[in-house]
């Protein structure tokens, strides 16, 4: 009898199992059947944390330029976590939002579509940066823009935070350029936003609307990484170069930034700062690359409870807390913050965001004596002044620059010639610095022309 019991048991489990097997059979038939083949344009519109977002799908458009439709890409996708960002996914797999990877993009209502011509570049994940531009900072931001497009080989998307009265002029720069020019990018306008708790506190923080950036991994859900930007940033090589420090993240980083100074004698936050911040010296947010997958989903430590918080817990508290004892606000409160959560920072050497600090009182950037300066920080506006006149000659010389002009002849000769006159300053007398990495950009665009004619 209890051997006849075994058998019934065993039976009645390998039935249950089938029964799984065929439903799960049956799910994946279904699924492969609805939603796959519809090629209709989907929207599909949500709200998270205040801040809207739009996903969509479309095909090819009637003047015939190409597109690698998504659906395409999702019948090979593969499972992938945070820590496995779909950047390093073999080609044609889909990774965690395959609208984002597909070289379709929007701008606003308006699709920016890309030439099939440059085929060989779309089918990579493009290099998204992200600009917050208010009151008078139009043309500087789009040199900014300019510089990341002259010397960059791989496709761009620009994710451009913008009052309303600039988006006009963002708009109508951005389709006047050369269509050799349009075709390496593509761009999204966004307005300024801020949660409706305290918003007016804060866009007043600091400078107009610098603090949006804190909010960028809320805001762009359905964007893996980013290189958020200054304004008062040129870029003297390609963008995607300080895109590959992604791939160097270990498990634990989230975000990754250059020292505030290299020289504690005459740094600032070690000097003077009333609230906590990284390191020895700090660190500067101008330039900062992030994983937003991994800022949304890790608890940071913090100094005002005992639980860690999320991101979007984090901000709102840690403003309420310091708002009066800091000075340069979203970079103090990011420098709280990896404060406590040091181990979440990775951090780059001092040319990927060399500054009129660097070189003011002599020069204390000692990678940037060795490689040269990759890219150039202006801040406390010396593109406009007359203090730093290596760094307006600089930020002049790509602003006069005419696109599909000879770049030796017409950028780095003349720069070269302005910025003799500029040894009377101590920025000046390494300007051989700021040269040195543009002329490589140069030389390597030189170099692969030939291969596209």
């Amino acid at each position: 009898m209890q051997r006849y019991f075994r058998v019934l048991l065993f039976c009645i489990i390998f039935a249950f199992f089938s029964v799984l097997y065929v439903f799960n059979q049956l799910a994946s038939s279904l699924e492969a059947q609805s939603g796959w083949t519809d090629s209709k344009p989907q929207f599909k519109a949500s709200v998270q944390s205040g801040y809207p977002s739009r996903v969509g799908r479309k095909q090819a458009g009637k003047d015939g330029l190409q597109y690698l439709h998504e659906n395409d890409r999702c019948k090979n996708s593969v499972s992938v976590t945070h820590w496995n960002p779909y950047w390093r996914l073999p080609p044609g797999v889909c990774g965690m939002n395959c609208l984002m990877e597909s070289p379709s993009r929007y701008a606003g209502d308006k699709e920016v579509r890309l030439d099939s011509s440059i085929g060989e570049v779309t089918h990579k994940e493009p290099v998204r940066l992200a600009v917050v531009a208010c009151g008078a900072r139009l043309e500087e931001t789009l040199t900014m823009l300019k510089s990341a497009v002259l010397f960059g080989r791989r496709q761009l998307h620009f994710h451009i935070f913008a009052e309303d009265d600039l988006q006009s002029g963002f708009r109508d720069t951005l389709e006047s350029w050369p269509l050799s020019v349009r075709s390496k990018f593509s761009y999204t306008l966004y307005p300024i936003t801020f949660p409706s708790e305290n918003a007016n506190e804060w866009k007043r923080l600091f400078k107009p609307c610098a603090s949006q950036r804190l909010f960028l991994p809320l805001i762009l859900r359905d964007v893996d990484s980013l290189l958020y930007v200054d304004t008062d940033i040129l870029f003297l090589q390609p963008v995607e170069e300080i895109w590959k420090f992604l791939s160097q993240f270990n498990s634990s980083q989230v975000a990754a930034m250059a020292p505030e100074h290299e020289e504690p004698r005459i740094a600032w936050y070690n000097r003077f700062a009333r609230h906590p911040y990284y390191g020895k010296t700090g660190v500067n947010s101008g330039v900062m690359l992030m994983n937003m997958t991994r800022i949304r989903a890790k608890y940071f430590k913090n100094d005002m409870t005992t639980v860690a918080l999320q991101w979007e817990e984090l901000l709102m508290p840690l403003l309420q807390k310091y708002k009066l004892n800091i000075t340069w606000g979203d970079q103090d409160l990011l420098n709280i913050i990896f404060h406590h959560n040091p181990e979440s920072l990775f951090v780059f050497p001092c040319q990927w965001n060399y500054r009129p600090d660097h070189c003011i009182y002599g020069s204390n950037c000692a990678a940037a004596e060795d490689h040269g300066v990759y890219i150039l920080h202006g801040n406390r506006g010396v593109y406009h002044d007359d203090k730093q006149p290596a760094f307006r000659a600089i930020y002049q010389a790509i602003q006069k620059y005419q696109f599909e002009g000879d770049m030796v002849s017409g950028l780095l000769f003349p720069l070269e010639e302005k910025l003799k006159g500029t040894r009377h300053t101590y920025c000046g007398r390494v300007s051989h610095l700021f040269t040195k990495r543009l002329q490589k950009s140069i030389s390597d665009l030189q170099k692969e022309i030939p291969r596209g004619t």
